[in-house]
Protein backbone atom coordinates (compact mmCIF):
# COMPACT_ATOMS: atom_id res chain seq x y z
CA UNK A 1 0.00 0.00 0.00
CA UNK A 2 1.28 3.51 -0.35
CA UNK A 3 3.11 5.07 2.12
CA UNK A 4 2.64 9.34 3.37
CA UNK A 5 4.41 11.35 0.86
CA UNK A 6 6.43 14.75 1.54
CA UNK A 7 3.26 16.66 -0.06
CA UNK A 8 0.67 14.60 2.52
CA UNK A 9 3.21 15.66 5.15
CA UNK A 10 2.27 19.28 4.25
CA UNK A 11 -1.29 18.49 4.76
CA UNK A 12 -0.51 16.73 7.37
CA UNK A 13 1.45 20.09 9.08
CA UNK A 14 -1.66 22.04 8.18
CA UNK A 15 -4.54 20.47 9.49
CA UNK A 16 -2.61 19.38 13.10
CA UNK A 17 0.29 21.82 14.05
CA UNK A 18 -2.64 24.47 14.32
CA UNK A 19 -0.50 27.45 13.45
CA UNK A 20 2.37 26.46 16.15
CA UNK A 21 5.93 24.67 14.78
CA UNK A 22 6.74 21.94 17.17
CA UNK A 23 3.12 21.15 18.94
CA UNK A 24 0.45 18.95 17.34
CA UNK A 25 -3.24 20.60 17.98
CA UNK A 26 -3.64 21.35 22.36
CA UNK A 27 -1.81 18.43 22.95
CA UNK A 28 0.37 18.77 26.08
CA UNK A 29 3.16 16.15 26.52
CA UNK A 30 1.28 13.94 29.13
CA UNK A 31 -1.82 14.20 27.03
CA UNK A 32 -0.09 13.58 24.05
CA UNK A 33 1.16 10.36 25.46
CA UNK A 34 -2.07 9.67 26.82
CA UNK A 35 -3.64 9.95 23.24
CA UNK A 36 -1.48 7.53 21.47
CA UNK A 37 -1.37 5.03 23.94
CA UNK A 38 -5.75 5.93 24.57
CA UNK A 39 -6.39 5.12 21.06
CA UNK A 40 -3.60 3.75 18.84
CA UNK A 41 -1.81 1.37 22.07
CA UNK A 42 1.63 3.29 20.67
CA UNK A 43 4.26 4.58 22.65
CA UNK A 44 4.65 7.65 20.91
CA UNK A 45 7.52 8.68 23.06
CA UNK A 46 9.83 5.76 22.32
CA UNK A 47 13.26 6.97 21.03
CA UNK A 48 12.21 5.04 17.94
CA UNK A 49 9.86 8.43 17.39
CA UNK A 50 12.77 10.44 17.99
CA UNK A 51 14.85 10.61 15.03
CA UNK A 52 14.06 14.53 13.47
CA UNK A 53 13.65 16.03 16.90
CA UNK A 54 12.08 15.79 20.17
CA UNK A 55 8.95 17.69 19.51
CA UNK A 56 5.42 16.47 19.49
CA UNK A 57 5.14 17.19 16.13
CA UNK A 58 8.02 15.98 15.40
CA UNK A 59 7.66 12.81 16.56
CA UNK A 60 4.16 12.75 14.65
CA UNK A 61 5.94 12.92 11.36
CA UNK A 62 8.10 10.29 12.39
CA UNK A 63 5.85 7.76 13.71
CA UNK A 64 3.47 8.85 10.50
CA UNK A 65 6.95 8.02 7.84
CA UNK A 66 8.07 4.71 10.37
CA UNK A 67 4.54 2.78 10.19
CA UNK A 68 2.50 0.98 7.51
CA UNK A 69 -0.22 2.61 5.36
CA UNK A 70 -2.98 1.42 7.74
CA UNK A 71 -1.46 2.47 10.48
CA UNK A 72 -1.15 5.81 9.25
CA UNK A 73 -4.58 5.98 8.32
CA UNK A 74 -5.23 4.97 11.44
CA UNK A 75 -3.87 7.62 13.29
CA UNK A 76 -4.85 10.38 10.61
CA UNK A 77 -8.56 9.35 11.28
CA UNK A 78 -8.19 9.43 14.86
CA UNK A 79 -6.40 12.90 15.39
CA UNK A 80 -9.00 14.26 12.90
CA UNK A 81 -11.75 13.27 15.53
CA UNK A 82 -9.88 14.82 17.88
CA UNK A 83 -9.37 17.71 15.80
CA UNK A 84 -12.92 18.07 14.79
CA UNK A 85 -14.18 17.86 18.75
CA UNK A 86 -11.81 20.64 19.41
CA UNK A 87 -13.41 23.21 16.89
CA UNK A 88 -16.98 22.16 17.79
CA UNK A 89 -16.15 22.65 21.90
CA UNK A 90 -14.44 26.28 20.99
CA UNK A 91 -16.66 27.15 17.90
CA UNK A 92 -13.42 27.51 15.95
CA UNK A 93 -13.27 28.47 12.11
CA UNK A 94 -11.39 25.88 10.06
CA UNK A 95 -8.44 27.69 8.14
CA UNK A 96 -7.55 24.62 6.03
CA UNK A 97 -9.71 25.17 3.39
CA UNK A 98 -11.29 22.05 1.67
CA UNK A 99 -9.63 20.03 5.15
CA UNK A 100 -12.09 17.25 5.62
CA UNK A 101 -12.15 16.25 1.74
CA UNK A 102 -8.52 16.46 1.57
CA UNK A 103 -7.94 14.70 4.64
CA UNK A 104 -10.06 11.63 3.92
CA UNK A 105 -9.16 11.47 0.20
CA UNK A 106 -5.56 10.85 1.77
CA UNK A 107 -7.28 8.51 4.13
CA UNK A 108 -8.65 6.29 1.48
CA UNK A 109 -5.42 6.26 -0.90
CA UNK A 110 -3.04 4.71 2.26
CA UNK A 111 -5.87 2.22 2.71
CA UNK A 112 -5.79 1.35 -0.52
CA UNK A 113 -9.26 3.01 -1.88
CA UNK A 114 -9.38 5.37 -5.13
CA UNK A 115 -6.64 7.56 -5.63
CA UNK A 116 -7.08 11.18 -4.08
CA UNK A 117 -8.65 13.88 -5.52
CA UNK A 118 -5.65 15.89 -6.21
CA UNK A 119 -5.83 19.48 -5.63
CA UNK A 120 -3.26 20.05 -7.93
CA UNK A 121 -4.42 17.25 -10.97
CA UNK A 122 -8.03 19.12 -11.09
CA UNK A 123 -8.03 22.64 -11.45
CA UNK A 124 -10.87 24.67 -9.59
CA UNK A 125 -12.80 26.88 -11.26
CA UNK A 126 -12.57 30.49 -10.69
CA UNK A 127 -15.50 32.74 -11.26
CA UNK A 128 -14.54 36.38 -12.38
CA UNK A 129 -15.95 37.92 -8.80
CA UNK A 130 -13.34 35.80 -7.17
CA UNK A 131 -11.09 37.30 -9.47
CA UNK A 132 -12.05 41.01 -8.67
CA UNK A 133 -12.06 40.60 -5.46
CA UNK A 134 -7.97 39.28 -5.47
CA UNK A 135 -7.48 42.25 -7.97
CA UNK A 136 -9.11 44.52 -5.50
CA UNK A 137 -6.39 43.32 -2.61
CA UNK A 138 -3.46 43.34 -4.96
CA UNK A 139 -4.44 47.27 -5.68
CA UNK A 140 -5.28 47.77 -1.62
CA UNK A 141 -1.97 46.94 -0.91
CA UNK A 142 -0.31 49.20 -2.83
CA UNK A 143 -1.49 52.67 -0.69
CA UNK A 144 0.24 50.62 2.47
CA UNK A 145 2.81 51.91 4.61
CA UNK A 146 5.99 49.14 3.44
CA UNK A 147 6.30 47.52 6.83
CA UNK A 148 2.60 46.14 6.29
CA UNK A 149 2.67 46.22 2.79
CA UNK A 150 4.75 43.01 3.01
CA UNK A 151 2.82 41.20 5.64
CA UNK A 152 -0.30 42.15 3.32
CA UNK A 153 1.14 40.72 0.48
CA UNK A 154 2.42 37.64 2.13
CA UNK A 155 -1.11 36.62 2.92
CA UNK A 156 -2.37 38.08 -0.71
CA UNK A 157 -0.23 35.37 -1.92
CA UNK A 158 -1.41 32.32 0.53
CA UNK A 159 -5.21 33.54 -0.39
CA UNK A 160 -4.36 33.22 -4.12
CA UNK A 161 -3.07 30.03 -4.04
CA UNK A 162 -5.60 28.30 -2.09
CA UNK A 163 -8.17 29.96 -4.18
CA UNK A 164 -6.37 28.07 -7.39
CA UNK A 165 -6.01 24.86 -4.99
CA UNK A 166 -2.51 24.83 -4.70
CA UNK A 167 -2.45 23.97 -0.64
CA UNK A 168 -0.70 26.74 0.45
CA UNK A 169 0.92 27.59 3.63
CA UNK A 170 1.74 30.70 5.58
CA UNK A 171 5.48 32.08 5.90
CA UNK A 172 7.11 29.69 8.29
CA UNK A 173 11.13 29.81 10.24
CA UNK A 174 13.58 26.77 9.66
CA UNK A 175 16.53 26.76 11.49
CA UNK A 176 18.36 30.27 10.46
CA UNK A 177 16.26 30.59 7.39
CA UNK A 178 12.75 32.42 6.94
CA UNK A 179 10.55 31.01 4.32
CA UNK A 180 7.62 33.63 2.47
CA UNK A 181 5.51 29.66 1.84
CA UNK A 182 5.16 27.10 -0.04
CA UNK A 183 2.69 26.03 -2.42
CA UNK A 184 2.10 22.65 -4.49
CA UNK A 185 2.01 22.58 -8.15
CA UNK A 186 1.75 19.17 -10.53
CA UNK A 187 1.97 17.48 -7.14
CA UNK A 188 5.62 18.91 -6.48
CA UNK A 189 6.31 21.31 -3.25
CA UNK A 190 7.33 24.87 -4.50
CA UNK A 191 8.91 27.06 -1.32
CA UNK A 192 7.83 30.46 -1.79
CA UNK A 193 9.96 34.42 -1.84
CA UNK A 194 7.90 37.32 -2.14
CA UNK A 195 9.40 40.71 -2.25
CA UNK A 196 7.31 43.91 -2.50
CA UNK A 197 10.35 46.79 -2.77
CA UNK A 198 11.09 50.16 -4.47
CA UNK A 199 13.71 48.51 -6.67
CA UNK A 200 13.71 45.60 -8.64
CA UNK A 201 15.18 42.14 -7.13
CA UNK A 202 19.01 41.46 -8.48
CA UNK A 203 21.02 38.31 -8.67
CA UNK A 204 22.28 38.19 -4.87
CA UNK A 205 18.84 37.55 -3.62
CA UNK A 206 17.62 35.11 -6.53
CA UNK A 207 21.25 33.44 -5.63
CA UNK A 208 20.15 33.32 -1.79
CA UNK A 209 16.90 31.70 -2.21
CA UNK A 210 17.77 29.58 -4.64
CA UNK A 211 20.13 27.80 -2.13
CA UNK A 212 17.34 27.33 0.07
CA UNK A 213 15.66 25.35 -2.43
CA UNK A 214 18.55 23.20 -3.12
CA UNK A 215 19.26 22.67 0.23
CA UNK A 216 15.77 21.11 0.94
CA UNK A 217 14.77 17.83 -1.38
CA UNK A 218 16.31 17.11 -4.51
CA UNK A 219 12.32 17.42 -6.17
CA UNK A 220 11.87 20.82 -4.04
CA UNK A 221 11.28 23.97 -6.45
CA UNK A 222 11.14 27.92 -5.95
CA UNK A 223 8.31 29.89 -7.07
CA UNK A 224 10.41 34.20 -6.39
CA UNK A 225 7.82 36.58 -6.55
CA UNK A 226 9.15 40.25 -6.64
CA UNK A 227 6.07 42.70 -7.48
CA UNK A 228 8.42 45.28 -9.14
CA UNK A 229 10.91 42.94 -11.06
CA UNK A 230 14.00 41.96 -11.58
CA UNK A 231 17.24 43.32 -13.00
CA UNK A 232 18.12 42.53 -16.64
CA UNK A 233 22.02 42.27 -14.82
CA UNK A 234 20.82 40.10 -11.92
CA UNK A 235 19.13 37.76 -14.49
CA UNK A 236 21.78 37.84 -16.43
CA UNK A 237 24.58 36.91 -13.31
CA UNK A 238 22.04 34.49 -11.97
CA UNK A 239 21.98 32.44 -15.12
CA UNK A 240 20.42 29.34 -16.20
CA UNK A 241 19.95 26.00 -15.31
CA UNK A 242 18.51 26.95 -11.49
CA UNK A 243 15.70 25.44 -9.17
CA UNK A 244 13.69 28.76 -9.63
CA UNK A 245 11.19 30.41 -12.08
CA UNK A 246 10.46 34.18 -11.39
CA UNK A 247 6.83 36.37 -11.53
CA UNK A 248 6.33 39.72 -10.95
CA UNK A 249 3.94 42.04 -10.25
CA UNK A 250 2.72 42.60 -14.07
CA UNK A 251 2.63 38.87 -14.72
CA UNK A 252 0.22 39.39 -11.49
CA UNK A 253 -1.83 41.84 -12.94
CA UNK A 254 -1.75 40.00 -16.64
CA UNK A 255 -2.91 36.62 -15.18
CA UNK A 256 -5.52 38.27 -12.61
CA UNK A 257 -7.04 40.79 -15.68
CA UNK A 258 -6.98 37.72 -18.07
CA UNK A 259 -8.68 35.19 -16.27
CA UNK A 260 -5.74 33.05 -17.05
CA UNK A 261 -5.43 29.95 -14.30
CA UNK A 262 -2.65 30.73 -12.37
CA UNK A 263 -1.37 26.55 -12.40
CA UNK A 264 -1.12 27.21 -16.26
CA UNK A 265 0.37 30.00 -15.86
CA UNK A 266 3.32 28.41 -13.27
CA UNK A 267 3.23 25.21 -15.84
CA UNK A 268 3.75 27.43 -18.55
CA UNK A 269 6.77 29.05 -16.79
CA UNK A 270 8.29 25.44 -15.67
CA UNK A 271 8.09 23.91 -19.03
CA UNK A 272 9.60 27.28 -20.40
CA UNK A 273 12.67 27.06 -17.98
CA UNK A 274 12.83 23.25 -18.80
CA UNK A 275 12.80 24.05 -22.01
CA UNK A 276 15.35 26.95 -22.57
CA UNK A 277 17.00 27.49 -18.95
CA UNK A 278 15.60 30.85 -18.48
CA UNK A 279 13.92 31.67 -14.81
CA UNK A 280 11.81 34.61 -15.89
CA UNK A 281 9.83 34.92 -18.85
CA UNK A 282 6.72 37.44 -18.98
CA UNK A 283 3.41 35.78 -18.81
CA UNK A 284 2.23 38.11 -21.90
CA UNK A 285 5.12 35.91 -23.50
CA UNK A 286 3.67 32.86 -22.45
CA UNK A 287 -0.03 33.63 -23.60
CA UNK A 288 0.05 36.07 -26.03
CA UNK A 289 -2.88 38.40 -26.28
Amino acid sequence: MTRISTVDMMLVDDLFEAGNPGYVLDFSNKTFANFFARELGVDIYDDAYAKNGTSKANRLRCYLQSVDAKATAQALKALWEYREALHQRFEQPDKVQNSRARLFDLVRKLEGGRPPASSTSEKPRIDKTQLELLMQELLRITVLEPHARGFAFEKFLKDLFDVYGMVARGSFRLIGEQIDGSFVLADQPYLLEARWQSGQTGAADLHAFNGKAVGKADWTRGLFISQSGFTEPGLEAFGKGKRLICMDGLDLADALRRGLHLQDVLLAKVRRAGETGAPFVRVRDLFPE
